[in-house]
């Protein structure tokens, strides 16, 4: 167990990078969009991505410790007034980019795997996320903290597999300064740019670790606290980015569809199986994650207009609007999804959250 001053320094970090790992990391393809594409230069994305996740780490700590308010409609409000409400309308339209993604993700692995239609895998993500979303939130819980958990193992253990046996060839592309699975070399701007839009699409995980800020009670803790947070979101972008590079600039993984899966099907069968297993876990984890969050901040919400708590009718249709939705939009495919409807929600998340929350935090500072 950590003692009280480390757990206040780790927990932000903990949390969020439990939040963002499904999202963010589960396919590789969005690793391949933001840093492996470029090759040996790719490292400056994620270079870019872990200050970006430490700048906006350390400024939600500050801005919520000083004004003390540990909820993102509260710290909303204080930044950006009535138009808080354009918050909830983003993160509504992320959360069904981010299903769909899953949706179409867990087609492609069982359409690999096991050889089933990829509508299989596409229904099959939509009936657990309404199924679990009906069980509530207590079942919820449970699948987040061991989901969580097994996909880290996982991501340590596919990286680790692929380290060991590739190692040469991730050397080979820094030695030789490969870049050429595009047309021409990224410039420095661009790179930079690349991986300030994943740190902006991912925005989205800040207000889930509100709550793990009211332990920071100094500047220094909050800078120690943004840093490891910083560190724990970034690692596991540098695991799949390094193990990406192991195969650059082979087309066949880096245009799949589902990048860590075409990496896994030259290692043992059992791999493959494991990633189905874990991968398929955390994106139901995290679609189910996203609705409900969601549906509880609409119910609190009415709460406190209407002093009674949402109609079941009522989060059922929300629930089942957003997964008919996601249904839909995943018929465009995960590579364009990522590629198109995630850039697009990084510069949405950037103007209602990213944006104020930098303003309004250089005026606290000052002070």
């Amino acid at each position: 167990m950590l003692n009280p001053s480390l757990k206040r320094i780790f927990l932000p970090g903990i949390i969020l990078q439990s939040v963002l790992i499904g999202g963010g990391y589960a396919t590789g393809r969005e690793i391949v969009e933001y840093g492996a594409k470029f090759g040996a230069s790719g490292w400056v994305c994620g270079l870019a991505i872990f200050f970006g996740f430490s700048l906006m780490s350390f400024l939600s700590i500050e801005a919520c410790r000083q004004w003390q308010v540990y909820d993102y409609k509260s710290l909303l409000k204080r930044m950006i007034g009535p138009a808080w409400v354009a918050y909830e309308i983003v993160y509504l339209l992320l959360a069904i980019l981010i299903i769909a993604v899953m949706a179409s993700a867990a087609g492609e692995i069982l359409h690999t795997t096991l050889g089933f239609s990829r509508w299989v895998g596409v229904l099959l993500i939509v009936v657990l996320v309404g199924f679990l979303n009906y069980k509530g939130e207590e079942v919820i819980a449970k699948l987040e903290t061991l989901g969580t958990i097994a996909l880290f193992a996982a991501y340590i253990l596919f990286a680790v597999v692929v380290f060991a046996d590739r190692g040469e060839a991730i050397g080979n592309v820094f030695e030789n300064w490969r870049t050429d699975y595009l047309p021409r070399p990224a410039g420095m701007g661009l790179l930079i740019w690349t991986g300030l839009l994943y740190v902006g699409y991912n925005l989205a995980v800040y207000p889930a670790a509100f709550f793990t800020f009211k332990g920071v009670h100094h500047v220094r803790e909050s800078l120690l606290a943004a840093v490891i947070s910083g560190l724990l979101m970034t690692v596991p972008w540098f695991l799949t980015y390094f193990a990406i590079l192991a195969y650059y600039p082979d087309a066949g993984v880096l245009a799949a569809t589902v990048p860590w899966l075409q990496i896994l099907q030259s290692y043992h069968p059992a791999l493959v199986i494991v990633f189905g297993i874990v991968v398929g876990w955390t994106l139901v984890e995290t679609a189910t994650g996203m609705i409900h969050a969601f549906i509880s901040r609409v119910e609190t919400e009415i709460q406190a207009r209407q002093q009674a708590p949402l109609k079941k009718a009522v989060k059922a249709l929300i629930s089942t609007a957003a997964l008919v939705a996601s249904l839909l939009l995943a018929q465009v495919g995960i590579i364009d999804l990522v590629a198109k409807g995630y850039e697009i929600m990084a510069y949405a998340m950037m103007a209602v959250f990213g944006v104020p929350l930098v303003l309004y935090s250089k005026r606290l500072l000052l002070h």
